[in-house]
C-alpha cells in the first residue's frame, strides 16, 4: 500500500476580495460623496460610523495634499466650486426643513360595510419616511392587513384594514416625529338613510 503524500494548501494566487464601505446617506463609495447632492450629510455620517476613514479624506494634511496636485487657477475653482456646492445644499436642507414643517398628515377613517372600518394615512412622504416600510410596520404593529395604495390624485396612501386611528395619530406624533399640529384625523362615514 502507498503512503499518502502529504499535500500543502496553495495559496490564492488571483486578485482578493476588497472590503467597500458604501455610505449610508447617498450609497456611493465615501470617497465619491462629494460628487452627490449630500456631501454634507455625507460627510457627517461618515464621521460618526466610520472615523478612522473621515480622517483619511478630510484632515488637514488630506485636503492639503489633494489641493497641492492643481494649479492655482484650478485651487481658486475648486474653492469656489466647493463653496457653491455648500451653498447650495445648505438652502435646499433649509427648504426641505420649511416644506417638511407645513407637510400635513391626514389620518382618515373609513366605514366600509355595517360598522367595517380601514384607515387610510397619507402624507407621511412629505416628512421623510418610506411608505412601504411603515406600511409593514402597521402591518406587524397592529397585526393585521396594511398595505401601500394610489389615491385618485396620483399619490400615495397607507390603507390599514380596521379602525385604528388613535393608535396610528399616536404612532406619527411619536416615532414618526412629525408635530401634533401637523396631524389631522378625519373621520369618513357613509350617511345613513332615514327610512
Amino acid at each position: 500500500m502507498a503512503d499518502a503524500v502529504p499535500t500543502e494548501a496553495a495559496a490564492p494566487t488571483g486578485p482578493q476580495a476588497r472590503h467597500v464601505i458604501y455610505c449610508g446617506v447617498c450609497s456611493l463609495p465615501p470617497e465619491y460623496c462629494e460628487f452627490g447632492g449630500t456631501a454634507k450629510k455625507c460627510k457627517e455620517w461618515l464621521e460618526e460610523e466610520h472615523p478612522d476613514m473621515h480622517e483619511c479624506l478630510y484632515s488637514e494634511e488630506a485636503i492639503t495634499a489633494s489641493l497641492s496636485t492643481l494649479s492655482v487657477d484650478a485651487q481658486k475653482r475648486a474653492e469656489k466650486d466647493a463653496k457653491k456646492k455648500e451653498a447650495k445644499a445648505a438652502a435646499a436642507e433649509t427648504r426641505e426643513k420649511e416644506a417638511r414643517e407645513q407637510a400635513m398628515v391626514y389620518i382618515k377613517r373609513v366605514e366600509r360595510n355595517k360598522r367595517k372600518y380601514v384607515t387610510a394615512v397619507s402624507g407621511l412622504e412629505a416628512h421623510g419616511m418610506d411608505l412601504k416600510k411603515v406600511a409593514k410596520e402597521f402591518g406587524k404593529k397592529f397585526a393585521t392587513g396594511s398595505s401601500v395604495t394610489k389615491t385618485a390624485s396620483g399619490g400615495e396612501e397607507i390603507v390599514v384594514q380596521g379602525d385604528n386611528s388613535d393608535d396610528i395619530f399616536d404612532w406619527v406624533v411619536d416615532v414618526g416625529k412629525v408635530p401634533e399640529d401637523n396631524v389631522e384625523c378625519i373621520d369618513d362615514k357613509k350617511k345613513k338613510s332615514a327610512g
